[in-house]
């Protein structure tokens, strides 16, 4: 990778491991089986109709990029991890804003502050406690 982490590679990051996540076959109890027949259907059944692609199954570099990009959420408070996690998940600010009951400002502020830490710690450094957020924002690109 880099030398210097900074705050969009690691939102790039987190964006991955959301869409890996997501493109992952769903987990499903062990014996699963359907009872109902197989559907096949006849070439007058699929007269108009667009063949649909699969989306292909990550890689597994991208699985293990995902992973550590999850682990980095244990870095900052739960809040903010929540935050990090539902803004690469493209959740809207409004639904991020009511579940936590903070305005959009200060949802940003923490979003920016969470990815700040992040950077801190993969370039080898100590996230300061007694400095505020915005001296963390400043000193991350």
């Amino acid at each position: 990778m880099a030398d210097e982490w900074t705050r969009a590679m690691v939102a790039d990051r987190l964006d991955l491991a959301a869409d890996v996540m997501r493109s992952m076959p769903p987990v499903r109890p062990q014996g699963y089986v359907s009872a109902w027949p197989e559907y096949v259907s006849t070439f007058a059944d699929q007269v108009g109709q667009e063949q649909r692609m699969k989306k292909p199954l990550p890689s597994p570099r991208m699985i293990t990029q995902a992973d550590e990009a999850m682990l980095w959420l244990r870095w900052v408070d739960k809040d903010i991890g929540e935050i990090l996690w539902a803004r690469a998940n493209r959740k809207a600010w409004k639904g991020i804003c009511w579940a936590h009951g903070v305005s959009r400002a200060t949802a940003s502020r923490r979003h920016e502050y969470g990815l700040a830490v992040v950077v801190w710690r993969l370039n080898g450094r100590t996230v300061p406690r007694k400095r505020s957020m915005d001296y963390v924002i400043q000193r991350t690109a």
